[in-house]
């Protein structure tokens, strides 16, 4: 498929002609999707937590194994039946029981696109500020806002071709440019930090660690892989799905972990303009180039995003071309970007809600697809074609029930510090808990990963199995 042609596959099987390269492939798209510096910031919210440099590091580097390991495994069901991720949710969940999850998919990912554009314009604003100081915040903010999201939608209006190579390159450039970010901050690292928190800040700080990394991805793990030849080896697909989405980032965590050992005052201003604050040290001659590393690591994961939105879309039956999805989607993430730039007066507090939620909904959708895609195989079963029209299974009770209730306490069992949604979270918890230890822990991402595959597995081995 040419790249510079726009991408006719919505969510049918991707045809066998057209499915070609090797699981290796995939390493790039990932790779692209997580290195940009908001890793370096991931880092300092770990250390925020009240964990000293190793114990955060230990922590991180957990949490984001452990939940990309999940998208690796989502991917192998896109190569066995050319799929992409939510279209296949419709055999867990049946046709219309899918809708559900489909829509968090979708609110999930516009999230996601929503917090990457609104980095980049913080960032460079914060940057051109310092280049061009002449130039109104407000003036430089909304340019760099303008150029993000326009590159954003054209190159996912492209589609997968375009993406494949744009993140090949950008992943290139970025390894090249954050080396010397790193060489050029290295005087300021260091180890002085403390740990504050108990046990329950441990384990708060892997789950942490889980929504900043795998668990917002687990419903696009297919989405890539689903080009790959049938023959593809499932361990291979998974292996190098997990490496690119998993290794770079943690690189990038180490280094903003010895940063906020090296400078704690950093910590506090990270929270509020990541970008901007981890840029303040820099030389001026390196801004443009630190700039460009910025932008263009948000613009990368944002592109990824915008690309299994559009999908997300059509999985609800939107009958719409794929392209014009991605047109509705940009606009969704212009309007969210100027809410958070303009309206929002705390990134870190909302963003961090939206993690922890949108974290228990897809932990839960991810145990339900892997125990279902576990029994096809055991089975010797593949996805039926009719997940791809009206006449599939309708609902599956299981599927939706696992995560309804799995959602429900979790969400029941995780506190936020956005005063606006502590009011709608945690209610499973007293004061005192939500206080102690288990509030901060934020446990119910784990629960509810655990649960709605229990519950699943249980329900499913009492009933009738389908062919669907």
């Amino acid at each position: 498929m040419d790249m510079m042609t726009v991408e006719q596959n919505g969510i049918n099987a991707v045809p066998a002609a057209e499915r070609r390269g090797t699981p290796r492939d995939l390493f790039w798209p990932w790779a692209g999707a997580n290195l940009s510096l908001f890793g370096v910031a991931f880092g300092v919210y770990i250390v925020g937590l009240g964990l000293g440099v190793f114990p955060a590091i230990i922590t991180g580097v957990i949490g984001y194994a452990l939940s990309f390991g999940l998208v690796g495994l989502v991917a192998i069901a896109g190569t066995r039946s050319g799929v992409p991720t939510m279209t296949l949710g419709r055999a867990p969940f049946g046709y219309q029981g899918n809708k559900l999850p489909a829509v968090l998919s979708y609110v999930s990912n516009v999230g996601w696109e929503i917090v990457l554009v609104t980095l980049s314009a913080q960032g460079g604003a914060a940057i051109l500020k310092r280049v061009a100081p002449g130039i109104p915040g407000t003036t430089a903010m909304a340019a760099c806002f303008a150029v993000a999201a326009l590159l954003t939608i054209v190159i996912g209006v492209y589609g997968h071709a375009l993406i494949m190579a744009v993140q090949r390159y950008l992943t290139y450039a970025f390894i090249v440019l954050t080396v010397v970010y790193m060489i050029l901050m290295a005087p300021k690292l260091g180890t002085s930090l403390d740990t504050t928190a108990g046990p329950g800040g441990w384990v708060g700080a892997v789950i942490f660690a889980m929504t900043l990394l795998g668990l917002g991805w687990v419903n696009c793990g297919a989405d890539y892989s689903r080009y790959l030849p049938a023959t593809s080896k499932p361990p291979s697909v998974a292996l190098w799905t997990t490496a690119g989405g998993a290794v770079p980032p943690m690189v990038l965590l180490v280094f903003g972990v010895l940063l906020a050992g090296g400078d704690p005052k950093l910590a506090q201003a990270a929270g509020a303009d990541p970008v901007g604050a981890l840029a303040a040290a820099l030389p001026t001659w390196f801004l443009l180039p630190y700039l460009l590393t910025a932008i263009g690591g948000f613009l990368a994961g944002a592109i990824m995003d915008i690309y299994s939105s559009g999908l997300s879309m059509l999985a609800l039956g939107v009958p719409i071309k794929r392209h014009y999805a991605v047109l509705i989607d940009g606009a969704l993430m212009v309007l969210g970007g100027y809410y958070l730039l303009f309206v929002s007066t705390s990134f870190l507090a909302t963003f961090q809600a939206f993690l922890a939620i949108i974290g228990v909904v897809m932990a839960a959708w991810v145990a339900v697809f892997l125990v279902d895609m576990w029994f096809r195989r055991a089975g010797g079963r593949s996805y039926d074609e009719r997940l791809l029209r009206p006449g599939a299974p309708a609902l599956n009770w299981s599927g939706v029930t696992s995560l309804v209730v799995a959602s429900v306490v979790g969400i029941g069992l995780i506190t936020s510090s956005d005063p606006n949604i502590a009011r709608v979270v945690g209610f499973l918890m007293s004061d005192q808990m939500r206080a102690g230890t288990f509030g901060a822990a934020n446990i119910g991402v784990v629960v509810a990963l655990v649960l709605a595959g229990v519950l699943y597995f249980a329900i499913s081995s009492l009933t009738p199995r389908r062919s669907g």
